[in-house]
């Protein structure tokens, strides 16, 4: 076992994470309008923002937290363009398949299927192709982060090329894959370890973990770890 990781599951794809040396990293920030969000939780340090595609519910608070915490932003290209256009600084835009590192962190971007528009001002924009984030953590623990999509077949070659321990999973359904789906990607991602996300924010997202959890067991080697919103959970 390596240097901890403090996970805290934010609501809805939100996540913070802070390393042993204090680097803190915010996933998809989404505060205001989340009702996910919880109730009296403030970001004192954001070294780095990840931003998985352009979605109300992804990116919601990211110019106010860019331009108060001055983090590094890493998203797509098109996003990051748009994010300067706000007035953000420090984005570093890249694409599907790159690397770049981030503090001690270093981040790969991958695939994702969804879609990417932008709401702008009353109209969606082009934001760019949905992704999502391998975590190449310090003590060389790999963690993978697969943003709002579809399961895909090429979430072996994610295993294969990474060989991620722990992993992100949406799970709600309607947006994102559900739980049958998200069983799938288990099978396919190979972690040790999946957090559910993307669940119980509106009544419409009707996955659960214990469906995942009960879909895979006596089929795929894997915990589904289902956090408590608002608490930290160590990796």
């Amino acid at each position: 076992m390596g240097a901890m990781l403090d996970i805290t599951w934010l609501g809805h794809g939100t996540f913070q994470l802070k390393l042993d040396d204090g680097q803190t990293i915010v996933i998809d920030p989404w505060v205001g309008g989340n009702p996910s969000f919880p109730q009296g939780f403030e970001f004192h340090r954001l070294d780095t923002m990840l931003i998985t595609h352009g979605h109300f519910d992804h990116i919601g608070d990211a110019v106010p937290l860019a331009l108060k915490h001055q983090p590094q932003v890493i998203a797509n290209y098109e996003l990051c363009t748009w994010l300067a256009s706000k007035g953000v600084a420090n984005t570093c835009g890249m694409n599907k398949g790159g690397s770049q590192q981030a503090g001690a962190l270093r981040v790969t971007m991958t695939h994702a299927i969804h879609s990417c528009g932008i709401a702008d001002e009353g109209r969606i924009i082009y934001g760019g192709d949905a992704g999502g984030f391998i975590l190449h953590l310090p003590d060389g623990r790999r963690a993978y982060f697969a943003g709002d999509t579809a399961v895909f077949s090429d979430m072996a070659l994610i295993a294969e090329i990474y060989e991620p321990e722990l992993a992100f999973l949406p799970i709600g359904d309607l947006y994102t894959m559900g739980p049958k789906e998200a069983a799938v990607a288990c099978r396919l991602v190979r972690a040790k370890t999946v957090i559910p996300m993307h669940f119980g924010t509106f009544p419409p997202l009707t996955g659960r973990p214990e469906e995942v959890r009960s879909l895979i067991q006596g089929h795929v080697e894997c915990e589904i770890q289902a956090l408590e919103i608002g608490r930290a959970w160590q990796w």
